[in-house]
């Protein structure tokens, strides 16, 4: 889909280490799925898995405190399979039972909407 909208995107291009042993060996990383240089966003594309849904909000918490300055949005298996539906890439037909009627596309942890960062305050 981002390639169809011709959004450049990087798969895995940065792995944040989250927590490091005494020697500074990292221990604990987070290297989310996609990165969206126009919009200076990471994504994240989880599953329905409660315990891997829990494990990576906790790693993208995480990731806001360590690196306030980095963008990173979860996006949950029903909102993948929300946005097949909607670009027409499955029909509703074919989720039935994988996704709650009615239930409403949320991107987690900021549900703002998609714009490329301002620049125009940063210095050259």
């Amino acid at each position: 889909m981002l390639d169809f909208y011709a959004i450049e995107w990087d798969y895995e291009p940065r792995m944040f280490t989250l927590e490091s042993d005494r020697d500074g060996n990292p221990v604990q990383a987070f290297t989310p799925d996609f990165y969206l240089p126009t919009y200076d966003l990471y994504i994240e594309i989880t599953t329905l898995n409660q315990r891997l849904v829990t494990k990576k909000n906790r790693k993208a918490r995480r990731l806001q405190e360590l690196y306030p300055e980095v963008r990173v949005k979860v996006l949950y298996q029903r909102d993948y399979l929300h946005l097949l539906v909607k670009y027409g890439l499955e029909a509703p037909s074919q989720l039935s039972g994988r996704l709650g009627v009615g239930s409403p596309l949320r991107l987690a942890p900021d549900p703002q909407p998609l714009a490329p960062p301002d620049r125009s305050r940063e210095s050259a």
